[in-house]
């Protein structure tokens, strides 16, 4: 086991979804010798998300990289570094951005983690499987085969590609992060999760929407996803971050695809409303490059000794709407 109670635990993107629902979870056990890296502009939106949280320091990711290069004696008490911090968005179409902001990035967080014996964890992403043609398996170690849909994917698979070819991936543990909602994302303006921008609408107008279908196999509103709710996302990454012998590509999700009409029905159940919902047409530039069905298989964690419970779909939603949206309340509060 690798102790996460001794030395200074790094989580990089601390201040998004799922980094500051990851620091709550380390505050949940008790830890609080955290080293925040992100953004630290007064004015961030994602600011409000750290007002309950403990942790001892944060730095500006440039700041935080050049003491990496530099191998500075600041970060000599470091021993678990939870990489979450890149540029996610899907339509971004600055490669050189990315292949600096997600790629080299990691790189060198990794490089300095292998050489200082600390435990490195990292946010690859399910962007990866693409289309899903050759499956959505980390069982599979032929992940020269994947083609992601977008440059963002690409920026993530070219690391995974890169720890494999150099055996790195013996030694640390990438995360295929599934379709994450929670509590934490109001930040994420257009990039929040559906049920976020859902409970909006619902509010202002008593109904919400998704988008019609354009596969032929699918009808509107039955294209399907891994929803995975924050604190399971939480869990299985602290419990990775624990685990130095286990290392890889690891699936995070619940391990059961839902569609979107699951998910509205869930909404208006948790708010207490009978459904409706609208269909509008699916953006064209969207269409060639979207996923009409995810499935997380998570065999690999759990045959590696993770055993907790998840959240259903309707659980996790209602915990959130319930507890965090209609009160307005954010993680740790």
């Amino acid at each position: 086991m690798h102790d996460l109670s001794k030395g200074i635990t790094v989580v990089t993107g601390g201040a998004g979804l799922i980094g500051s629902a990851v620091i709550w979870g380390l505050n949940q056990k008790g830890f609080q010798n955290i080293l925040l890296v992100d953004e630290d502009k007064p004015s961030t939106p994602k600011k409000k998300n750290l007002e309950n949280l403990s942790f001892n320091r944060q730095l500006h990711p440039k700041l935080f990289r050049k003491l990496v290069l530099s191998k500075s004696q600041e970060l000599q008490d470091i021993h678990t570094i939870i990489h979450l911090g890149a540029c996610s968005s899907t339509t971004e179409t600055n490669e050189d951005f990315l292949n600096d902001n997600n790629l080299r990035y990691t790189q060198d967080l990794c490089e300095f983690s292998l050489e200082s014996n600390v435990r490195f964890v990292y946010a690859s992403s399910a962007a990866t499987y693409g289309d899903g043609f050759h499956g959505m398996s980390d069982q599979n170690s032929d992940i020269g085969k994947l083609q992601p849909l977008n440059l963002y994917g690409w920026s993530k698979h070219k690391f995974d590609l890169l720890a494999k070819k150099r055996a790195w991936d013996k030694n640390i543990a990438g995360l295929k992060y599934f379709n994450v909602f929670g509590p934490n994302e109001e930040h994420k303006g257009l990039m929040r999760s559906v049920v976020s921008k859902a409970y909006q609408q619902i509010c202002e107008t008593g109904k919400m929407t998704l988008f019609k279908s354009h596969h032929p196999d699918y009808e509107d509103g039955k294209q399907m996803r891994d929803f995975l709710y924050v604190k399971d996302a939480v869990n299985m990454t602290l419990w990775l971050a624990s685990n130095e012998k286990v290392n890889g590509l690891f699936n995070l999700g619940s391990g059961q695809a839902r569609t979107w009409l699951d998910l509205g029905h869930s909404i208006f159940k948790a708010l207490n409303q009978t459904p409706n919902i609208e269909f509008l047409d699916m953006p064209e530039i969207l269409r060639e490059k979207y996923q009409y069905f995810t499935e997380a298989n998570i065999e690999k964690i759990r045959s590696a000794g993770f055993n907790l419970p998840l959240f259903t779909l309707e659980t996790g939603v209602i915990d959130y709407v319930q507890q965090y949206l209609q009160k307005g309340q954010r993680l740790g509060a």
